[in-house]
This record gives C-alpha cells, sequence and structure tokens, in this order.
C-alpha cells in the first residue's frame, strides 16, 4: 500500500474530531507519554471514542425499544466507521480506506447482532456473533500490521481481543439493567480505545514523521 502524498489523513482526523462529540479521556488514565504527534493523537483518540459513544447508544436505545433512537445511533456508527476508514486510506490510500470500512463495517455487524442476540436472549445468535466478532478482530489485526511494521500483529490483536470482550460485557451488563456494572465497564472501556488509538497514531507518526504533527 502506498502512502498519500499530502497531510490528508491529518487534516481529515481533525475535522471529524471536530464533528465528533467530544468525551473527556477518565480522570484515572494515565498519559505515559507526550505523544509523538499530539495533533494525530487527540484526532484518533476523538474518532475511536466515538465507536463506543454510538455502539453503547445503541445498545441503551434496544434495551429501552426506542427504535427511533437505536436507528440514530446505528448510523451514527456507520458514520463514524467512513470517518476512520478515511482517516487510514488519507495516509495508505483509497484502497487500504475502503478495506479498512469493510472490516468496521463488520466489527460493527459483530456488535448490533450480539446487541439483538441478547436483546432476545437467542443464545445460538449470540455465540455467533462472538465468533464473527473475534474472526473479525483477527482481520483487523492482521491488515493493520501488513500496512505498518510499527504495529505487531499480535500485539494489535491483543488490544482488539480486549475491546471485543469490553462490548460483549457492557451489552450483556446493559440489557440486565446492570447499571452500576455498566459504568464500570464503560471507565475502562474509554481507557482501552485511548490504548488503541494511542498504538494507532504512534506507529504511524513512526511510519510517516514528515506527515504527522
Amino acid at each position: 500500500m502506498k502512502p498519500s502524498t499530502c497531510l490528508s489523513a491529518l487534516v481529515l482526523a481533525a475535522a471529524f474530531a471536530a464533528a465528533t462529540p467530544a468525551l473527556a479521556t477518565p480522570p484515572d488514565t494515565p498519559m505515559s507519554a507526550v505523544p509523538a504527534a499530539p495533533r494525530l493523537d487527540a484526532a484518533m483518540r476523538s474518532l475511536w471514542h466515538g465507536h463506543v459513544v454510538h455502539t453503547r447508544d445503541y445498545a441503551l436505545a434496544v434495551h429501552a425499544h426506542d427504535s427511533a433512537k437505536a436507528k440514530a445511533a446505528a448510523d451514527a456508527v456507520v458514520a463514524n466507521a467512513k470517518q476512520i476508514a478515511d482517516a487510514v486510506g488519507g495516509f495508505y490510500g483509497k484502497p487500504a480506506g475502503a478495506r479498512m470500512l469493510d472490516l468496521l463495517a463488520g466489527h460493527w455487524g459483530g456488535v448490533k447482532a450480539l446487541t439483538d442476540a441478547r436483546a432476545a436472549n437467542d443464545t445460538s445468535a449470540e455465540q455467533k456473533a462472538m465468533a464473527d466478532l473475534q474472526s473479525n478482530a483477527t482481520a483487523i489485526a492482521r491488515f493493520l500490521a501488513a500496512a505498518n511494521p510499527n504495529l505487531p500483529e499480535s500485539a494489535v490483536q491483543g488490544l482488539m481481543a480486549t475491546h471485543v470482550a469490553h462490548h460483549g460485557t457492557e451489552i450483556q451488563q446493559i440489557m440486565a439493567g446492570d447499571m452500576k456494572g455498566e459504568q464500570s465497564t464503560w471507565q475502562a472501556m474509554q481507557a482501552h480505545m485511548d490504548m488503541i488509538s494511542d498504538a494507532l497514531a504512534s506507529a504511524i507518526a513512526k511510519q510517516f514523521p514528515d506527515k504527522a504533527s
């Protein structure tokens, strides 16, 4: 995959960050080091936080039997995925952006199926959704590792596996009405999204030091 010849991904990501509802970093999330590309790092955090905000909104709406809010949240998840894919495409080219969108669509498909299955107490559909999510996590890790030598596949796989587990726990708690437990999971989920987005931003900054700031 060939990188774009301009700073389009950073510009896109910054614009998308401004358009994405702000979500504060959990106060107990440490900043281990000053990021090499602060603007890129902030933009990536905003984009990836958008994903968990909207998927959570979908689960809450499904649990409340609010179809209008569920549709709005689902549409927001898709829009956010397109933003992330466009940011990736800005660095690695349109084909890579399209592939990223396919992978994110698969991830969302699994999360949505898992949410719907747990709302309906459909164990078989729940098991299939989890299997699909785990397979998709492997595909995402493989894709990112192939695109960037600073992203070891095993490390990305571990990050994605934890993310999938967070989705599973959060959805289960929401459907059970355990909002106290969900709040704890939600805090952990937000902090973990920082880990994922920071890892991506750091790897991109190392790969394209003249393009990331």
